[in-house]
């Protein structure tokens, strides 16, 4: 006649609600550690972008700056030369017939050598604010045309490094995002990992209850900050 082989033990309550927490927490972790990941791995690349942008930027601030000395010295000559030439107008006027057709000799030489097109255009339309305004005097250099000519090249290159900075530095702000978000992600892997070692069931909940309401709301923000690449 064969032995009906003993039951085995039987599993408690306790011991089964207690694996279930148990394996709530690794799952759990497993979530959050992989959140986590994704998390700092975004910051890094934000700050890499902005990073790359802000060097950008002042290569483009370095070549602007360049620009605008270059068309300084330029309008310095210009001015230069804008006063030689209205001491030798004044001159051309000269009741000594002389001195009027030597002075008027050297303005066209100059005139012809020292002034270029810009500086030109912006004489003659001075020169024709003169005629309508014989009150007041207008100085050529202050004419916009020729601005734009001296520094229109500064203006753009200056505002296309402030553009790079502007975007290289809303980058480096969700960088940073990025990782308060991981920091809080972290606290959520703190708490857990005492959660997986505690022996009070009661204590345990709160742990995960407090761990994933943090990490809950984390995740929410994370999601608002868009997803960038390499």
């Amino acid at each position: 006649m064969s032995e009906t082989p003993a039951p085995g033990p039987k599993t408690s309550l306790g011991t089964r609600i207690v694996s279930s927490v148990e394996l709530i927490v690794v799952i759990f972790l497993g979530i959050v550690s992989v959140a986590t990941a994704y998390t700092s791995f975004q910051s890094g690349l934000y700050h890499g972008h902005s990073d790359d942008l802000i060097s950008q930027s002042e290569a483009a601030g370095t070549l602007a700056e360049s620009l605008y000395l270059e068309g300084n010295q330029q309008y310095v000559q210009d001015a230069q030369t804008v006063l030689r030439l209205a001491e030798l107008n004044i001159d051309a006027q000269s009741a000594d017939p002389v001195t009027a057709a030597d002075a008027a000799a050297k303005y066209d030489e100059i005139y012809f050598i020292g002034v270029s097109e810009d500086l030109d255009t912006a004489i003659q339309a001075a020169i024709a604010k003169d005629d309508a305004e014989p009150d007041f005097y207008h100085y050529p250099l202050d004419e916009d045309s020729y601005l734009t000519a001296r520094f229109g090249s500064y203006d753009e290159q200056s505002a296309y490094s402030e553009d790079l900075r502007a975007q290289g530095d809303a980058l480096g702000d969700s960088g940073d995002q990025l990782g308060f978000y991981t920091a809080l992600m972290a606290i959520t892997l703190f708490l857990l990992g005492i959660a997986a070692v505690v022996r009070n069931l009661r204590m345990r909940w709160v742990l995960i209850a407090v761990g994933m309401t943090i990490f809950t709301v984390t995740a929410i923000l994370t999601a608002t900050v868009p997803f960038v690449w390499i």
